[in-house]
């Protein structure tokens, strides 16, 4: 027989059991946002380190400052490894991925 959850005080984990808890569809897009938003940050982070305006790094990589702000908006889901891999480049770096257990909560 299935134990019951231990019920929670807490409410930020009383919202996630709610919101997540037996809805595989909901795990998976918010996986999908947090990989969004990871990217984005990482490519504002860059360029911010380098000292680069959108403008610059655009004309850097052959592509204009509009493309960058979509790049580093969180909800932008378009981000393909070539591009990526130009961006890395101009910041004298490297496209690195890999893959990761998902963490589940029991």
């Amino acid at each position: 027989m299935a134990q019951k959850p231990k019920s929670a005080t807490d409410a930020v984990e009383i919202l996630r059991r709610r919101t997540y808890d037996g809805k595989p569809e909901r795990l998976k897009s918010l996986e999908e946002t947090r990989a969004n938003e990871e990217i984005a940050r990482k490519i504002h982070e860059l360029r911010a380190q380098a000292g680069l305006t959108q403008t610059q790094l655009g004309k850097l990589i052959g592509t204009t400052a509009s493309v960058i702000c979509r790049l580093e908006d969180a909800d932008y889901e378009g981000h393909s490894l070539a591009m990526l891999r130009r961006i890395a480049a101009a910041m004298n770096q490297r496209v690195e991925i890999r893959f990761v257990p998902i963490r589940r909560s029991a």
